[in-house]
């Protein structure tokens, strides 16, 4: 096995400290995926885990600012592209498909990472929700909205579910293989309402529940992660996850989601650190009387490119972008054509 790469000495390179601390993550997601496990297409699944996960063996509190745009204004089904028009002309179980315009995600969240020693770490993320969301309803022909199709615009803006994440990296002498054991909390509001735009139907109305800020659910996480270097320049990691509800919430559950995350990251300058990721993510259909039974759950695959700028020993920038290279949803989905991530970290 080669030499982890925290064991190793690079006078080039500034301390790990300035890059370890753990932002939310995921997309799809990752294991801080920020968006309501309602659509395979929701979520960024990035996994900006990397630097803490059995790198940074010392003690102490790191914090992480995190900002993520995802923009969902692409219909797909199955494998595919959909027109509006294809899509309304759909039977979802019998009854006429949905027809959303648009979901446009901003996420701000904020981490707190603390080791307690070299073995044991505990991780908080608090997300905020800013989302826009606008859809035709079930009467629709694809562009224009029909009477009595339920479709309505809303506007969100607060706080989404926390989630509390413990490790142990105690197996290996190295600390590069560990366990992620944690809640997600139902802090986040399921109960929102948009403005409807059916004329004979006026007033408010509620929001589909995988669009709220939060899944009414308290969820299970579980994941295992392992990282090691190829030579002195070259580091790499392998993580994987999985997020159960462990209850329902109003007659909704949100259905199983897993994630698998392969990082490749060059260590050879002292001024940046690029890195690339492939994120890997499945989510099974909502459960329940007010779910979406149909037209949620999928398979998404992103290839991650990205960047890390350290501006001192305690502080750095990074930015990444997602690209999806394969995609495929249960029914008729909004899918975001690219996601974006910046954030900065610092370690106290």
């Amino acid at each position: 096995m080669a030499t982890p790469s925290h064991l190793r000495i690079r006078p080039a390179v500034p301390p790990r400290s300035a890059f370890s601390a753990l932002s939310a993550a995921l997309a799809l997601s990752a294991l801080f995926p920020h968006a309501a496990l309602a659509c395979a297409s929701c979520g960024c699944t990035l996994s900006s885990d990397w630097d803490n996960l059995g790198i940074s063996s010392s003690s102490g509190l790191k914090m992480d600012i995190r900002y993520d745009y995802l923009n969902q204004d692409q219909l797909r089904s199955g494998t595919g592209k959909i027109s509006p028009g294809a899509a309304s002309r759909i039977s979802n179980n019998g009854n006429p498909q949905e027809v959303e315009k648009y979901t446009r995600n901003n996420y701000l969240t904020l981490g707190l990472d603390y080791n307690f020693n070299p073995d044991w770490g505990i991780n908080l993320q608090l997300p905020y929700i800013m989302r826009r969301h606008s859809t035709l309803g079930t009467a629709s022909d694809g562009v224009t909205p029909g009477d009595g199709g339920g479709q309505y615009d809303s506007r969100t803006s607060s706080i989404g579910d926390i989630k509390l994440v413990g490790r142990y990296q105690g197996f290996t002498p190295e600390h590069n293989f560990g366990v992620l054991f944690g809640l997600k909390l139902p802090t986040g509001s399921h109960t929102g309402t948009g403005t409807s735009t059916d004329p004979t139907a006026p007033g408010p109305v509620p929001i589909d529940r995988g669009l709220q800020p939060g899944t009414g659910t308290t969820d299970a996480i579980l994941g295992v992660y392992y990282m090691d270097t190829l030579n002195k320049d070259w580091d790499y990691f392998v993580q994987g996850i999985v997020q159960k509800a462990l209850n329902s919430s109003d007659q909704y559950r949100p259905g199983d989601g897993a994630n698998l995350n392969l990082g490749l990251r060059y260590m050879g300058s002292a001024d940046f650190i690029p890195q690339i990721q492939l994120n890997v993510r499945r989510v099974l259909h909502d459960v329940g009387a007010n779910a979406d039974t149909v037209s949620t759950g999928g398979t998404l695959a992103y290839l991650s490119p990205g960047i890390t700028v350290p501006v001192s020993p305690q502080i750095s920038l990074y930015g990444f972008v997602q690209l999806p290279v394969y995609q495929k949803v249960n029914g008729v989905q909004l899918a975001p054509r690219y996601t974006a991530t910046i954030g900065a970290r610092y370690a106290f």
